[in-house]
């Protein structure tokens, strides 16, 4: 109970000062106070929601749990002798899927590290999951570093998992609550959650863009290469050299906004590479294109067949060129 309070007087403490500007906990300490009205001796388990809703949940994922399912059970060979369970959340924070040893079930049931339990900030404060999803980036919330005092015996580290539109989609989360788990081991657990994460979020990409080439993303010509952003950079490529799609890791590495790719984008122009030689084939299309518009008296189909190509790649290539019929 004297733990119990200490923390949440120091939780207090440390929010009565300005240290919310200099520290991400901290901040994610004054979110879980201010803004989600939460106390941090607050002393029930998390909220979990019925049967009925985890499986609206899970079929909302769709073919990421499926996809999911070999990155998990290998992070849980990693990790599950050290008294680890794996999750996978949603981007609400709803534990949709776990990995953990039968005999600890019993214990993470109780502490919520189950499927059906709620780990969203706005539920249970600063925590791996929800501070996860709010921040979108991977993260370690070890013990004290929780906002709830019940939850300062969990050492939490997650991952964000992106869609292929760059949206967040889930999260990966390794908790334990051993005691003896010290900050350093916390870390290398991490990094393992990363990689899981990354390996999920690219099977994702791939299997999402399964009928056309995917490639490994590169920097424009002078950007220097982020390698944490390299390895997961994809870009979905149609035969045409058109790009029609791009993973969260192409799209901050060439500046693309998240959503559907709308408007056709040159793979040669993308990448910044040989734009001389792009524009020269561009103007080259161009001609040849409006030559066999000319020829049978602006019939595209007609066009196409005289060219060779389908009538909607010629009106792809219409669009791209931005051709007035």
């Amino acid at each position: 109970m004297g733990s119990t309070n200490n923390h949440a007087a120091h939780v207090e403490n440390t929010l009565e000062t300005n240290a919310a500007a200099q520290n991400a906990i901290a901040a994610s300490w004054r979110r879980s106070k201010l803004l989600h009205q939460l106390s941090p001796d607050y002393t029930r388990p998390p909220e979990r929601i019925s049967s009925s809703e985890l499986k609206q949940a899970r079929e909302k994922l769709g073919p990421l749990i499926h996809t999911a399912e070999t990155s998990l059970d290998r992070l849980y060979l990693a990790v599950g002798n050290a008294g680890c369970c794996v999750v996978l959340a949603d981007a609400s924070g709803i534990a949709v899927d776990r990995r953990g040893a039968v005999g600890d079930d019993r214990t993470y049931d109780d502490w919520g590290l189950c499927t059906g339990a709620l780990w969203s900030e706005e539920s249970e404060g600063t925590n791996g999951i929800g501070t996860c999803i709010v921040e979108k980036r991977p993260l370690t919330i070890h013990k004290d570093q929780h906002f709830h005092s019940k939850n300062t015996n969990l050492s939490c580290s997650a991952a964000p998992i992106f869609d292929h539109e760059g949206h967040l989609l889930a999260a990966i989360d390794v908790s334990s609550s051993r005691a003896d788990l010290t900050p350093d081991f916390a870390k290398i657990i991490s990094f393992s959650v990363i990689d899981a994460a990354r390996q999920i979020e690219s099977e994702y990409f791939r299997q999402t863009y399964h009928n056309v080439d995917i490639i490994l993303a590169t920097p424009p010509n002078g950007q220097p290469e982020i390698s944490s952003t390299l390895q997961t950079a994809l870009l979905a490529v149609d035969q045409d050299g058109l790009v029609i799609g791009a993973s969260r890791g192409a799209r901050r590495l060439y500046g693309l906004e998240n959503g559907p790719i709308k408007e056709p984008i040159l793979l040669a122009d993308l990448r910044g590479r040989e734009v001389n030689h792009a524009k020269e084939y561009e103007r080259a299309e161009r001609r040849v294109i409006l030559q066999a518009l000319a020829h049978t008296n602006g019939n595209v189909s007609a066009a196409a067949s005289a060219m060779g190509i389908s009538r909607a790649t010629l009106h792809r290539k219409i669009k791209f060129l931005k051709l007035a019929l």
